[in-house]
């Protein structure tokens, strides 16, 4: 991917991150992620129905990478069932960690297959995807 446009979307998406902002409404789960490498602690509330991701929210205090990911990640998973949220999960970790993984399942997320380049980075780019796993198994 061009790194201007890698950039430009990062950029977008933490300056103008989707669904920033809390709600009150106890038909959501809720996690709490923080990191102890930066600044990052955002909590997070996702509403399931019938298996299947109908809205996720955010807020807190975070980096860029962190923000961009979760805005981003919130835009691939809503709309998809627990088993494709799952998928999506599986092959964005992958892709953080240099391992095999399928590009038409991340999408837009392929901004951060560079991000195991800054291994100080590479919690920032995840924060999102255990906040969602973190909600995911409490539906068990």
């Amino acid at each position: 991917m061009d790194n201007n446009i890698r950039r430009e979307i990062i950029l977008d998406n933490y300056q103008e991150p989707v669904n920033k902002g809390l709600i009150e409404d106890d038909s959501y789960l809720k996690a709490n992620m923080n990191s102890e490498s930066c600044i990052d602690n955002l909590d997070f509330m996702i509403k399931i129905e019938n298996n299947i991701i109908k809205d996720i929210r955010f807020d807190g205090e975070a980096c860029a990478i962190s923000t961009s990911a979760t805005s981003i990640m919130i835009q691939k998973l809503i709309g998809k069932t627990v088993d494709e949220v799952k998928n999506i999960l599986e092959n964005y970790k992958n892709m953080i960690h240099e391992k095999s993984y399928d590009k038409e399942i991340i999408g837009e997320l392929i901004v951060y297959d560079e991000i195991g380049k800054q291994p100080n980075r590479i919690n920032c780019a995840l924060l999102p995807a255990t906040a969602v796993e973190k909600v995911l198994e409490k539906l068990n």
